[in-house]
């Protein structure tokens, strides 16, 4: 099992394919093992591309100590210097977006070209949909809570002209496989915590690499006016919807072409 051992914690990562080195990091709760992933996608067939489970998550360690936006960046930093790479492209998505973003601003020397994913600076710029107050929520309760805020389109009425779809997309919300395991509930727990004091606003001027937003037209966790405020306040940052919710990198095929696109542009 792949294991590298960063900032005092084993970090469980994968790494796949060939060409210029591509860092992915995932979103809340992201795990390497729930298939599909990064990995079964168009991405890996381009790129030397490495992903991780984020402390807490998967099958990284699980410290029971707060966590903060600034420990996920130098983690990733560190991974980055453990595989033997100077400088990388780098992907977030979602929470992963944070991270990045604060990966951007605090290790500037390690990215060469980023896209920023269906993800949110915080502070005045505007949060993404705050998880931690959900938090009681489980299983079947949490995944129709969600289903008409990831993708706004999938309200009341289209999941009553939609029900096998609707009972597919319930099954698929509320399915933990790995939840029974040691430490899971808690290093979800404390990723929720790090992303509500997620907050890059005022920072966001201080990332200089050409950099892409990627986002859905109809997500509701990071909201497109966010998106749009996000791309004034980095410069030159390029803005882009996709057709699709807060899974458009699924729901859109053009999505993942186009950010492999500006990542490998001159």
């Amino acid at each position: 099992m792949p294991i590298a051992n960063v900032n005092g914690l084993d970090l469980y990562y994968e790494r796949v394919g060939s060409g210029p080195p591509l860092l992915f990091i995932s979103g809340t709760g992201g795990d390497l093992r729930n298939k599909p992933n990064v990995f079964d996608g168009p991405l890996a067939k381009s790129f030397d591309l490495l992903a991780y489970d984020q402390r807490g998550l998967g099958q990284s360690e699980k410290p029971d100590v707060a966590y903060s936006m600034a420990d996920y960046a130098d983690d990733a930093a560190a991974l980055m210097a453990a595989q033997g790479w100077g400088q990388a492209l780098v992907i977030g998505v979602s929470f992963g977006g944070m991270v990045a973003q604060e990966l951007a601003i605090r290790h500037p020397e390690r990215v060469k070209r980023l896209v920023l994913a269906c993800t949110s600076p915080g502070g005045a710029g505007g949060a993404s949909f705050p998880f931690h107050e959900i938090e009681h929520l489980k299983g079947e309760a949490r995944a129709r809570h969600l289903i008409p805020i990831s993708d706004i389109r999938r309200n009341e009425a289209w999941a009553e002209a939609n029900p096998d779809q609707y009972r597919l997309f319930v099954a698929m919300g509320a399915a933990d496989p790995f939840a029974d395991e040691p430490g899971h509930a808690m290093g979800a727990r404390r990723q929720l915590q790090a992303r509500a004091a997620h907050d890059t606003w005022d920072r966001l001027p201080g990332i200089a690499c050409p950099t892409l937003i990627a986002a859905g037209r109809y997500d509701g966790i990071a909201l497109p006016a966010t998106q749009e405020k996000m791309a004034t306040r980095i410069p030159g940052a390029k803005l882009q919807f996709f057709e699709g919710g807060h899974l458009f990198m699924i729901q859109d095929r053009t999505a993942a072409p186009a950010m492999a696109a500006f990542l490998t542009a001159a």
